[in-house]
């Protein structure tokens, strides 16, 4: 009688464990080790391989097309450095450029420059870092007589993209940074056939300033194409009156 009162007590007892409770009871360390490399050597779905390198090559692929469309929808700009230390101008594979409309001090001028100044006004009346803007050049049709373009002469500035212009006007989109605009037209990577000669016309360039003192080259004639978007790409320049393509 005990002994089927017993066994009526340990299969009472066995029926209240619940299926997670016996599962834990009988898995060992070993099958705790097999099952983590199981699920470890388990292969991912190609989706979850996919998405990953079609947005790496999304971003790799996002500079050089927005410079081809540019290229191809842009127009011909002409723009024109200012005079600057060789030194700084020439580095090792690249040209460093500095533009007449890279200073503030040169478009605060511009008709519409206050109101941008106000919408984007931070400290000490000066323009919020990384503020957008749009300069609004106008060709020139005033030859310089040494087979140079001539600059085309900033007009005014915007704090958008203007809806039309006249043909001869175009707007090239600029970031506030530093105390300076910057275009995205002030590095040129020199071609290894070109870089000798231009380094070379770059220097021959070069002329005594009073003001600072110092050598400063001339200012190179720049030509770029901005897209309708403000967009621009270098397309060639003109050292001493010898033009560069690239």
């Amino acid at each position: 009688m005990r002994s089927n009162s017993s066994e009526s007590s340990g299969n009472k007892s066995f029926k209240t464990l619940s299926p997670e409770a016996e599962f834990s009871e009988k898995l060992t360390f070993r099958d705790y080790l097999i099952a983590t490399e199981q699920k470890a050597n388990k292969q991912l779905p190609f989706w979850r391989l996919l998405v990953p390198l079609l947005i790496q090559t999304g971003i790799i692929l996002a500079v050089p097309t927005q410079a081809m469309y540019t290229n191809i929808a842009g127009r011909d700009v002409i723009l024109q450095t200012l005079p600057q230390d060789p030194q700084n101008v020439v580095q090792d594979f690249s040209l460093q450029l500095e533009y007449n409309i890279s200073r503030v001090e040169n478009l605060r001028r511009l008709r519409g420059w206050d109101d941008l100044l106000r919408r984007n006004q931070g400290r000490n009346r000066q323009l919020l870092s990384g503020t957008n803007l749009y300069v609004i050049l106008q060709e020139q049709r005033i030859s310089s007589g040494r087979g140079v373009p001539s600059p085309w002469r900033p007009v005014r500035v915007s704090s958008n993209l203007p809806e039309s212009l006249p043909s001869n006007q175009v707007a090239l989109r600029g970031v506030y940074q530093d105390n300076a605009i910057i275009y995205g037209v002030e590095t040129y990577y020199l071609p290894e056939q070109q870089r000798q000669q231009i380094s070379n016309d770059i220097f021959q360039s070069v002329q005594r300033t009073r003001r600072n003192r110092g050598r400063q080259i001339r200012p190179i004639t720049v030509r770029v194409k901005v897209d309708p978007q403000g967009n621009a790409v270098p397309v060639s320049l003109w050292v001493r009156e010898r033009n560069y393509t690239f």
